[in-house]
């Protein structure tokens, strides 16, 4: 099998946000309606200061006697714009998260369905833990930044337009000091933030990894112990949750500097404003009432500054993550079936290999030359040494590959020239890892055929010998079981594996590796329930243990991707040549 690779980093920002302003497109009424009524809530909320400003002005104005006519009226109108600033705000934040929730449902549906549609060949590359990575982790991070970033955004926007716009028209010379300290400002927050977005990029990356370990760890436990490998674990896991504790104390160091850099600044035009406003106050030449109001603008000014600022941190986190998701949602998926395919009405079970040649890698040949006719019924072994090819020969039987050269037919069929489904339809298979999910045990058996009677199922499981497992659970058909169960062993899981098998009752068979991981007394139960599965089949057993294959009608003997020798085992024993040395040589050793 290929290995699998690295995690690439990230490579293209600009593309993916590109892409990710694409994929919300079907969300732009909801996003505009809000982006809308955040917009009219920052308007509404900047005539405030100005209003109390006002009120400061007509209070002293009138000193001794104040107008409460005037100040009641602008208190009511400044209490009304308050309610529907606040009102407008909610309403801005309700529909953005219900967008924000149908687009994370959304991405997650079309990650599941990309996995579906991905060749095998994605899943011998890539490790699970950094798919599952981007599937939780990077979704999170994209749909949390999705509902709050085009919110604080375009309230900050505007908030920072309008007031711009107000404090002009109170006064030129104050509103210049407060914007020439923006430039400067926004000038070294983009030189943190370039640096900052390495990190962020890194930080992701080893985030999949380390899930990836996680899961890794946590399935291997009994391995690990065995074989005295913690510390070893231990220590890998640490070495990688230290790089990225590493990355993320450095990500979050470079864009916690723009919030205190844009501050400084901000707060030196703040000084410079109040100084010279008194002055201007003094010399008559603005109001008291103005005064006040300017200076709550010159806070309004910065905040959204200091906002934005820290919205680019934010943003590179949902940019990582984006390009991430969407580097997965562009993997090249399996190439579309032929239409229109051919569909075998009939299947009689004859099988034939036409001078195939596959390999994983161009430079790397595992099957030449390969020829094989097997009659309908046969049961037909293969075995070999490990890397001789025995399971890629089952890979492109069931069309989970293709060959690189020559073909494969079914009743004279060409595989290619039929839908994968129909093709693995065709075939049942029993691995030797046990898969079971999470549900009841008759929901496992009728797994393969959902049509399938309760009579159906327990027919299998008596033929499978493993009904009196069952009946033997606290709630027999209906009890609870998983892949990770302990209320049952691994051969039972073996057992229940082929029933389900039998429960499809597929026109052929395969089994691969179906009892290496059992004692001697399950592997005869398991050897009697294949006799049963593959009776009147055609059936392609792959096995290391060779007593377990005497009986087949067929067996070829596989060695650098060729068959080396083929035969019954009587006559390759005779050959004395390759397969009656592996024979000798389990026999010597057990």
């Amino acid at each position: 099998m290929p290995k699998r690779k690295e995690i690439d980093k990230p490579k293209n920002l600009r593309s993916s946000l590109k892409v990710f302003l694409k994929s919300i497109r079907k969300y732009r009424v909801a996003i505009i309606i809000s982006i809308i009524l955040s917009v009219g809530s920052a308007i509404l909320g900047l005539f405030i200061p100005k209003i109390l400003g006002d009120m400061t002005t007509v209070a002293v104005n009138s000193y001794p006697e104040l107008d409460w006519s005037a100040l009641s009226t602008k208190a009511i109108l400044a209490i009304v714009l308050f309610v529907a600033s606040a009102i407008l705000n909610y309403g801005q934040a309700y529909i953005l998260a219900v967008a924000s929730a149908r687009y994370t449902k959304k991405i997650r549906e079309d990650i599941l369905d990309k996995i579906a549609r991905l060749p095998i060949s994605y899943f011998d590359r890539h490790q699970f833990g950094d798919t599952l990575s981007r599937m939780s982790n990077d979704v999170d991070i994209l749909t949390t930044s999705l509902s709050r970033e085009i919110a604080d955004v375009s309230l900050s926007l505007t908030t920072l337009v309008g007031v711009m716009v107000i404090m002009l028209t109170i006064s030129v010379p104050l509103s210049l000091i407060s914007f020439i300290v923006v430039p400067i400002s926004v000038v070294v927050v983009a030189r943190i933030m370039h640096h900052a977005q390495k990190y962020f990029r890194e930080q992701q990356n080893t985030l999949g990894v380390l899930n990836s370990k996680i899961e890794e760890d946590y399935s291997g436990q009994i391995v690990i112990k065995s074989n005295s490998y913690e510390e070893v674990a231990l220590e890998d896991f640490t070495k990688t949750n230290e790089k990225l504790t590493t990355s993320s104390r450095r990500a979050q160091i470079f864009s916690s500097l723009s919030f205190p850099v844009t501050h400084i600044f901000t707060n030196l035009g703040y000084v410079a404003v109040c100084i010279l406003g008194g002055v201007f106050v003094v010399q008559g030449r603005i109001n008291i009432g103005d005064i006040q109001a300017f200076i709550q603008y010159v806070s309004r000014f910065n905040r959204p500054i200091t906002e934005i600022a820290s919205t680019t941190s934010t943003m590179q986190s949902l940019l990582a993550a984006a390009e991430r998701i969407f580097e997965f949602l562009n993997e090249p998926e399996e190439e579309p079936d032929i239409d229109p395919a051919r569909k075998i009405e009939k299947i009689r079970g004859e099988v034939e290999f036409h001078n195939v040649n596959f390999s994983y890698f161009k430079d790397q040949p595992i099957i030449k030359n390969f020829s094989m006719k097997v009659r309908p019924g046969m049961k037909v072994a293969i075995v070999g040494p490990t890397g001789a090819g025995k399971t890629t020969l089952i890979n492109l039987l069931m069309r989970f590959y293709d060959p690189s050269s020559g073909y494969i037919t079914i009743d004279g069929i060409p595989t290619r020239e039929m839908k994968r489904a129909d093709v693995r339809k065709l075939f049942g298979m029993v691995l030797q890892d046990t898969w079971l999910f999470s549900g009841t045990v008759e929901e496992n058996l009728r797994y393969g055929k959902h049509s399938a009677s309760l009579d159906d199922i327990r027919k299998a499981a008596k033929a499978s010998n493993v009904d009196h497992i069952i009946e033997a659970l606290p709630k027999a058909y209906n009890s609870d079981i998983s892949e990770d169960s302990d209320n049952i062993s691994a051969g039972e899981k073996q057992l229940i594996t082929i029933a389900r098998a039998m429960v499809a009752d597929p026109p052929m068979m395969i089994l691969d590796e179906a009892t290496s991981n059992v004692d001697t007394r399950t592997e005869q139960l398991i050897q009697d329930s294949f006799e049963k599965l593959t009776s009147g089949r055609t059936s392609f057993v792959i096995a290391h243990r060779l007593s377990t294959i005497r009986n087949s009608d067929l067996i070829l003997v596989m060695r650098d991707g060729n068959i080396v020798e083929q035969g019954n085992h009587d006559e390759l024993l005779k050959l004395n040549g390759f397969y009656a040395e592996l024979y000798n040589s389990q026999f010597a050793t057990d």
